[in-house]
């Protein structure tokens, strides 16, 4: 049988009418973590930053900087768990009967597919974000997988993971049942995007496990190089301040691409201070941190994102950044304002 459920869907985007998520028609819902109030610390950083901030990412330029002002309290809502019933995963998309959720791009343009002939039931900890981005897979869709195991069993979308995924999750003890076409009896489903008490001791309970049977000695800083990797964000004097760290502050430098996540647990287990360009590759150091240390972020003025202190605040870490000169193609930050900065944090 061929099912309709993608054109249905292109159609009513093209008359302008939204695609309901597929949460709206859960079959029951209840809470997994209360909401919880928190203060949010402001930023660490040398005046006139905010000054060059020219273009944001994934926020708007007001809503970056009120994150980075911070110095106010935040009530954080819930996190909730939903149940639905007759759902198909198809092509990275799930489908209900009068709604969709998107975990990845389609890959066909034929809006139809297959109803699957596979029938379960599980839970799912995907989301968009992290299918897109290594560094919310690791700060956001890892902690729901806690969630999600404790209802299981789990299933990914994601068939072939690589890079530094299989390690994170073998540490992590993630063994989801891997689905590309599945039909769900039964699927359960979480909305975790709120930063409450409940994901803050996930985020714990996360660096323990990573940690775990690790010996780990404190450094002082550890710089996490970005290279080119990832969306473009290219820092031209990114090896000569890490160079000048080292030197200064008795920096570690590490490069994750050429390092296993044992490596890299060992070296930011205990750092005082992670740094770095802003990109996933830091999620790393974040994720080994413990609370009180610090992140330090160099920030292009044409891209400059916020996601990364929501972590921070989440975790009770410190948030420093500097604004560099240039584009995110091509920026650099100097070396007095790094050390002024770090002096800041002394």
């Amino acid at each position: 049988m061929i099912s309709l459920r993608p054109l249905r869907g292109k159609i009513r985007k093209l008359m302008g009418i939204p695609v309901p998520d597929l949460l709206a028609g859960a079959n029951d819902r209840w809470e997994v973590a209360p909401g919880s109030e928190r203060y949010l610390p402001p930023a660490v950083c040398l005046p006139g930053q905010f000054e060059r901030i020219r273009n944001t990412e994934f926020a708007t330029l007001d809503e970056v900087l009120r994150s980075f002002r911070g110095d106010f309290d935040a009530r954080d809502n819930p996190t909730i768990a939903y149940r639905l019933e007759n759902i198909d995963l198809a092509d990275g998309v799930l489908y209900a009967k009068r709604g969709q959720r998107h975990l990845r791009a389609r890959r066909s343009r034929i809006p139809t597919y297959q109803v699957p002939r596979e029938v379960m039931s599980g839970s799912m900890y995907e989301s968009w974000l992290g299918n897109r981005w290594f560094g919310n897979w690791l700060s956001d869709d890892c902690l729901t997988h806690f969630l999600a195991a404790s209802v299981g069993p789990t299933v990914a979308s994601l068939t072939n993971p690589a890079g530094h995924v299989p390690r994170y999750e073998a540490l992590l003890g993630m063994k989801p049942q891997r689905r590309r076409h599945v039909h769900f009896k039964e699927l359960i489903l979480f909305d975790d995007s709120a930063n409450n008490l409940g994901k803050t001791q996930r985020s714990v309970e996360m660096r323990n496990r990573l940690l775990r049977g690790k010996t780990v000695q404190p450094v002082s800083g550890v710089f996490l190089l970005r290279g080119k990797t990832g969306d473009a964000r290219v820092m031209t004097n990114e090896r000569q301040i890490a160079d000048q760290m080292v030197e200064t502050y008795g920096f570690e430098v590490l490069d994750p691409t050429n390092a296993s996540v044992d490596q890299i647990a060992a070296l930011c287990g205990q750092a005082a201070m992670v740094a770095g360009v802003e990109g996933s590759h830091l999620v790393h150091g974040l994720a080994m941190m413990a609370p009180g240390a610090t992140l330090l972020v160099f920030q292009p003025p044409d891209r400059t994102v916020a996601a990364l202190k929501t972590v921070t605040d989440r975790q009770n870490q410190r948030y420093a950044f500097v604004v560099g000169e240039g584009t995110s193609s091509s920026f650099s930050v100097d070396w007095c304002e790094v050390r002024r900065t770090l002096d800041l944090l002394a």
